[in-house]
């Protein structure tokens, strides 16, 4: 099944913004939401991923193509 039809654009979103190298903080700021439900975002795409970290769920983002293999750095 496709991956991608799991995920919101939001958490999408926020996948990307992890793939680059963005803590929950500066994704909170610069979404103009709460660390917290970035957390919670976080959260949701690992377990609709079926991901055991940040950097498997980046791994299967790319791999799914979710992500784009060239991934912006951040700052």
């Amino acid at each position: 099944m496709n991956r991608q039809n799991y995920l919101t654009a939001r958490e999408t979103e926020v996948l990307q913004m992890m793939a680059s190298g963005r803590r929950d903080k500066e994704i909170a700021t610069e979404l103009g939401i709460s660390h917290r439900t970035v957390s919670n975002r976080v959260s949701v795409i690992l377990l609709k991923l079926d991901a055991r970290s940040r950097t498997e769920a980046v791994a299967l983002g790319i791999r799914s193509g979710i992500l784009d293999t060239e991934v912006p750095k951040a700052g």
